[in-house]
Parts: C-alpha cells; structure tokens; sequence
C-alpha cells in the first residue's frame, strides 16, 4: 500500500486502527516501555513534550513534563527582549533536583548572619555551603541555625562545623549515600576533594525524588532536562547563550516557517557558536522542508503547519498541511537518521497514538495543558449561564493563546526587533481564548499514558517502539480510512 497516497490530505479523525491480537497483559505505564528519542542524542521515557507557548510552559510546567518522563521547552515570549525572566525559568528547573549538587550556593563563615538570610531569600534554598577563601569546606548553616538570632552576627558562629558533620571524600554512588544517611541519620552529605575543597552536596530530598520518579528525564547529573525556544533572529544567539549556561539541555529554534532562509541562516549562527548542542528546528510540514533542516545538521525536527488549537495560520494565509500527511511525507523524508516531533492537532488522547504511529516519535502538546494548574497566568472568575439551572455561576478561567496571537507577537516585539508599523504588516496568525481552569498536568499526563498503553495492547505490540515498527512493516494491516458517517460514529458522543 502506498501510504502516501493513503493520508493525502488527511488528519487524525480521517482514521481508525485495526485492532490485532492482544499480547499486552496489563496496561500499567510503569510496565510498559514508552521510550523514544526527543532529539538525536536525547532519549525519553515518556513521548510528551509541553509546547514553548507562554500561556503553557514555564519552570512549572517543565518540572511536571520531566519527573513525569517528557520534557517542557521554556518559552522566549516575554517582554521587551528580556532574556534574563528565561534564564531564570531554565535555572529553576535544573535546580529544582539534583543527583549531586555540583554548584551549591556558599557563603564565608565572615560573613554577617544576614547575609545568608538574603541569599537563602534570593535563591529559595534551605542549606549553604560555609566555605572559605580556597573553596575549602568548614561548614553548613541552615534555615534552622538562623531562626530567631540577630542578623548581625556572623555565619561561623551558628553554622554545624566540619568537624561536627559527616563528609565523603571523593564521588559516591546514590545507593552508597543512601546507606550513608540511612546509618548516620543525616539529610545532606557534603562531598569533598582529597584537599578539602567542596565538591558537592547530596541531599535525601533529592534521592526519595529519585526514587519517587524513576522515569524522570534527567541529565548526567541528576538534573531534571528541559528545553529553551530561541527565535531565528534579533537576539537568538545571546539568547541561546544565556539558556544554554543556566542549563538547558536543548535549543529549540522556533518560527511559524521552518524551510527558510531565515531558519537556514539561524542553525547556521548557533552551530558556529554552540558546536554540538542538542539543536531541534521548526516547523515544517514536507519532505523538501524536514529534507532541508536534515541537510542542515539539526538533531530533530518539529512537524506542524497550522494544525495547533491556537494557531490561526490556515484561516489567515489558506497555507499548511494536514497534519497526518505532514508526519508521513517527513518521515519517509529522514527515515530514522533524526527525530520528528509532531506538533499540533491533538484534541484527545487517541490522537497521540495516532501521531505516534504516523511518524512522529514525539507529541508536543499545548492547547491539552491549558488551563492547568502549572501553566502561567492568573485565575481570573467569569460569569456562566448554568443550562439547567439558567442561574449565572462563578468559572474560574485561565488564558490560552497561541504564539501568533496579536497579543503575544505584540508582547515580544523588541525581541524580535519589530516595530508597530511591522506588527501591523504582519497580523496576527493565533487565537486567544479563555479556558476553565483545572487540576494538575500530572494528571493529564497519567491519563494520556494509561490510554496510550491501552492503544499499544490493542494494536498487537507490547511497547511503544515495537508499535510503530509494526505500523511501518505493514500500514495497511492498520489503517482504516473513514467516511463522514464513520468519523461520527467515532468520535462525536
């Protein structure tokens, strides 16, 4: 079967899948293997990626995407071509865990006891190092020490000495400091040199979080992994610069047309700049445009013209493609060499597996986490008329938009060194709506898993990698090409 020939023109609801022989015998994502690659050289657990959009994404969010397996891209729409609010949303997550703290904060026991209050203030930590001016360790002070005493005094005077706390010298395995502090009875294990200096920090927190989250996607340090958007012009190299200091572990170059000579001159500048950093650009939606970012030495390529819930592209400019013909022409484009990340059209769980089988090795999701308890913005209460009641009722709302909105173009244009005259040359290509707040991502994202396993059982495999081999064995053993009628029947209740 030619399956190009089978998706022309076709989105998620054109399709339904054969069911096969069941060899899954539970549905449990715990037991499930839903591996895949984010980019070239970075796996994950779970295929979820939470959109670089600014009314989804922020340090919140990407913490959830992470210790749930996925990974969040932080967005770069703030105002004014400030990189600094980023940087701090990117450096928020990669110290929100660690395996071993390799850059704790340090104070001088010298210092004045106020000066460690400020510093635990500005930077939300409990503990900090007490070293002195060779970076060798002499103590710990905590919030603890610091309670009710004078603020004038000074840090070696209530810190735990170093002769009074349990050290390892040298690197030690998570099991073995688990041991340690089990026998000890201690929360923080400081890590030191054969000469004293400070090598790091393990904390309890960070091994029961380890232990909580064993899918978390995390770098070689324990950190938690997270994406930072750049643009393609103004100031997307500092930017990238910046993001990429405080952590990031992957560039996403973002802009509404991928397969241009701007995105072309972009990939250009960062990997003269960055070398081999993890690099993802987009969006594309033909084999020319994912053939033209391959040939450009990127490690993995979103796919999504125009299908996103707060995107507007194809209503303003008629141009795109349907989002299953995009993922099947870009996939028989790269074949396996890099991965594609679909991006856009998921309105309900199915879609996901959908994406999934149809090329994509990854879902990036925005309009599915609106109104969640992670994303940005402020709970605001609207007035519904109540159907049964036909009394007005209290909502609690939450904004979306999409990052072509007027709104959110507007809220960047310094950053994109636009002027109000360029704006209104431009016009808006997304939406902004409201949308009833709810619960947690974590929720979301346990629910998309658990349907996602259910869709493997059906389909015959028993992992997600096994999944998509078999769909490409032999599409036409899977594909079912619904009428109107069918579509209905499908997915109308």
């Amino acid at each position: 079967m030619d399956l190009l020939h089978m998706v022309r023109g076709c989105t998620f609801d054109d399709f339904l899948f054969t069911p096969q022989y069941g060899l899954l015998a539970r549905r449990d994502p715990d037991g499930v293997d839903l591996s895949t690659r984010f980019t070239e050289h970075l796996t994950i657990q779970r295929p979820l990626i939470s959109a670089n959009m600014d009314t989804v994404t922020r340090a919140a969010m990407a913490v959830v995407l992470a210790e749930e397996g996925g990974i969040g891209v932080i967005d770069r729409g703030f105002r004014a071509g400030d990189i600094q609010p980023q940087v701090t949303e990117v450096a928020a997550v990669k110290r929100t865990q660690h395996g071993i703290i390799t850059d704790p904060h340090t104070i001088s026991g010298e210092q004045r006891l106020g000066d460690a209050i400020r510093l635990m203030e500005q930077t939300g930590v409990g503990t900090l190092a007490v070293v002195d001016s060779e970076g060798k360790l002499t103590g710990l002070v905590t919030e603890r020490d610091l309670r009710f005493v004078s603020s004038e005094g000074f840090v070696c005077e209530r810190m735990t000495p170093l002769d009074r706390l349990v050290v390892h010298t040298g690197l030690i395995s998570f099991a073995d400091a688990e041991q340690v502090m089990t026998q000890r009875k201690i929360k923080k294990l400081p890590l030191v040199n054969q000469d004293g200096t400070l090598l790091g920090i393990i904390t309890a927190r960070d091994l029961l979080k380890h232990t909580q989250h064993p899918f978390a996607t995390r770098d070689s340090g324990g950190r938690l992994c997270v994406g930072a958007a750049v643009g393609a012009t103004g100031d997307y190299l500092e930017r990238a610069a910046e993001v990429i200091r405080a952590g990031a572990d992957v560039i996403v170059v973002d802009i509404a047309h991928g397969h241009s000579r701007v995105m072309e001159n972009a990939i250009e500048g960062l990997r003269k700049r960055f070398g081999a950093i993890e690099l993802v650009a987009g969006n594309v939606a033909t084999a020319e445009g994912a053939r033209f970012l391959l040939e450009r030495g990127v490690n993995a390529i979103k796919v999504g013209i125009g299908p996103g819930g707060g995107c507007a592209t194809r209503l303003t400019t008629n141009f795109g493609m349907p989002q299953v013909e995009a993922l099947v022409q870009c996939r028989i484009a790269v074949g396996d060499q890099i991965p594609l990340i679909a991006d856009g059209g998921v309105k309900r769980d199915g879609s996901i597996a959908a994406a999934l089988m149809f090329g994509g090795d990854s879902v990036m999701l925005g309009s599915a986490f609106a109104g969640t308890e992670e994303t940005p913005g402020e709970v605001v209460l609207k007035s519904v008329l109540e159907p049964e009641s036909q009394k007005l009722v209290k909502v609690p709302f939450k904004v979306f938009r999409g990052m072509a909105s007027i709104s959110a173009v507007r809220d960047r244009l310094d950053l994109e060194e636009a002027n109000q005259r360029e704006l209104e040359a431009i016009g808006a290509e997304g939406i902004e709506v409201s949308v009833p707040a709810r619960g947690s991502a974590r929720t979301v994202v346990h629910d998309m898993l658990k349907h996602l396993c259910s869709a493997i059982s059906y389909s015959g495999a028993q992992s997600l990698p096994e999944l998509r081999r078999k769909f490409w064995s032999n599409p036409e053993k899977y594909v079912v090409k619904l009428t109107q009628p069918s579509r209905v029947e499908s997915f109308q209740r």
